[in-house]
């Protein structure tokens, strides 16, 4: 396998959000990923396996566009609250300015098999923990309940996101998702409040 700081290898992800976004994961052939990033079909197998480890690499190279962004919301000095809005708007921003993206993450990555999805939960897994330093910090400071479940608040919190952006992919992005944010974040902040 060929290195992924290659330009090509970017080329193929970018390529490959663009195709499974436009046809479907399971209509997504490797010859068409191929077409739209301007290479032979050949040269994919050179960067990986097959068309599951595109998305898994799909995956996690966006992934960690959101892990960056998480990780430097952690680094600013404001309250968890403010953290917690910026996380929000921030993740709405990423997918409102990536529509292929935003299909692929909250359409396509979801009709995939159990053993894909496992894959891809674990590269989930980083942007959970971060968020879960945004709850205990909140916490700890008083700002959100002591007693509350760091995993219920979790799964609260990413999966009230989660809906607010499939609703808005599944709409045709016929409103402003970014507007969304701080509407989510006071509804948030009503069940987390200490």
């Amino acid at each position: 396998m060929v290195k992924k700081d290659k330009p090509k290898y970017k080329q193929i992800i970018d390529a490959a959000v663009i195709v499974i976004a436009e046809n479907g994961y399971h209509q997504a052939q490797v010859s068409k990923i191929a077409k739209q990033a301007g290479v032979a079909d050949g040269t994919i197998y050179l960067y990986f396996k097959n068309k599951e480890d595109i998305l898994i690499s799909v995956f996690q190279e966006k992934m960690g566009l959101f892990v960056s962004k998480l990780g430097d919301i952690l680094e600013q000095e404001v309250s968890a609250s403010d953290k917690l809005q910026l996380m929000i708007k921030s993740h709405f921003d990423l997918l409102a300015n990536d529509l292929h993206l935003a299909i692929v993450t909250q359409l396509e990555l979801r009709q995939s098999n159990h053993e894909l999805r496992i894959k891809i939960n674990g590269v989930l897994r980083e942007y959970l923990l971060l968020m879960d330093k945004i709850l205990v910090n909140g916490m700890e400071t008083g700002e959100f309940d002591k007693d509350m479940d760091i995993r219920l608040a979790r799964q609260m919190v990413f999966g009230t996101m989660d809906e607010t952006i499939t609703t808005w992919v599944m709409n045709d992005h016929k409103y402003d998702l970014v507007s969304l944010a701080p509407k989510v974040h006071r509804l948030l902040m009503k069940g987390m409040r200490a």
